[in-house]
């Protein structure tokens, strides 16, 4: 079988498109279409339904490109890891990660990385955390940076930091506050010391959460069923920063971990830790059971991750 035409299906698969495929492989969508078609009688198997509005994968063809993925995934595996034992480290270094989230934790990591490795080309992905995991799975990046806990058993993690996760309140006055609030918000301003607040306090409370797709939003509904109550969602949005300024204006309260605080803003929210103590987790996470280049190994080396409890198969090319 020509190895060409698993990179075909998958890209069909991906696209479910055949006209959105070709475009992407570079080649003429009738050309394409034969190629599939001629696939599919090597097999003896249809592996696509094909309709005038869609592709869709039959039963046979969602096993095929299962497959197929882990056959091109080892393949590249094999050029890049040979590769790297005749030349030594790549030029480039894919790392994924959450907008704000990079902005925080990535920036030191890559200034003392490309203060020893120059030579590297870092490409950064920034996307919501369920997609850079999906990222992670297909190997588009080299090493994600993501909340646990993963959703995907094929992908291994290194822990990075864990940090407290705290509720934003609006520093003034709401018509929706409740007494409890109101006479919190009078300590803060009297420079009072606040006592750590129960989640189940500000059950009432309009919410403002992260939109579906980010993990932090289930993180939430969690801890909110954890104290009792399913939150009332006023607002949804893709961005913790915009999550805090809503806030900050009044229109509700959020969760927010504490590294992406901004009490130093203009109409920004008060922050109180919470009685029950939750926390998240971030992690380095790539896929287990493929190859780590020696820019991604070296990473995290850099980074405090023990070299060995990444890939014990990984080593520099030997001395010619």
């Amino acid at each position: 079988m020509d190895t060409r035409l698993l990179y075909y299906a998958i890209e069909v698969g991906g696209q479910r498109s055949f006209t959105k495929a070709a475009e992407r492989l570079h080649i003429a969508q009738p050309s394409l279409s034969q190629q599939i078609a001629k696939l599919e009688q090597e097999l003896g198997l249809r592996l696509f339904h094909r309709s005038h509005h869609a592709i869709s994968p039959t039963p046979d063809g969602l096993r095929f490109l299962e497959l197929a993925e882990r056959v091109v995934g080892l393949q590249e595996d094999l050029v890049r890891e040979m590769q790297e034992r005749r030349t030594g480290m790549g030029g480039e270094l894919t790392v994924g990660t959450p907008a704000i989230t990079g902005e925080h934790v990535l920036p030191p990591l890559l200034e003392n990385f490309q203060i020893r490795h120059p030579q590297i080309r870092v490409r950064i992905v920034e996307d919501s955390p369920l997609a850079l995991e999906r990222a992670a799975v297909k190997g588009i990046t080299d090493i994600a940076i993501l909340p646990l806990p993963l959703e995907d058993a094929n992908l291994s993690a290194q822990p990075i930091l864990t940090e407290p996760i705290l509720l934003a309140l609006p520093a003034r006055w709401q018509p929706w506050m409740s007494a409890w609030q109101c006479r919190h918000l009078i300590e803060g301003e009297l420079g009072s010391l606040c006592s750590p607040v129960a989640l189940a306090t500000v059950s009432r409370a309009p919410f403002i959460v992260l939109k579906a797709g980010y993990g932090f939003r289930q993180t939430v509904r969690e801890l909110c069923a954890r104290a009792g109550f399913q939150p009332e969602i006023a607002y949804e949005t893709s961005s913790v920063e915009m999550a805090q300024s809503l806030v900050g204006h009044g229109l509700g309260i959020t969760l927010v971990p504490a590294m992406v605080k901004r009490p130093d803003r203009a109409k920004a929210p008060r922050y109180y830790e919470l009685a029950e103590r939750p926390s998240r987790t971030l992690a380095f996470v790539y896929r287990r059971d493929r190859y780590l280049s020696l820019a991604a190994h070296e990473f995290l080396s850099m980074a405090g991750v023990s070299p060995g409890s990444v890939n014990e198969k990984i080593s520099p090319p030997s001395p010619k």
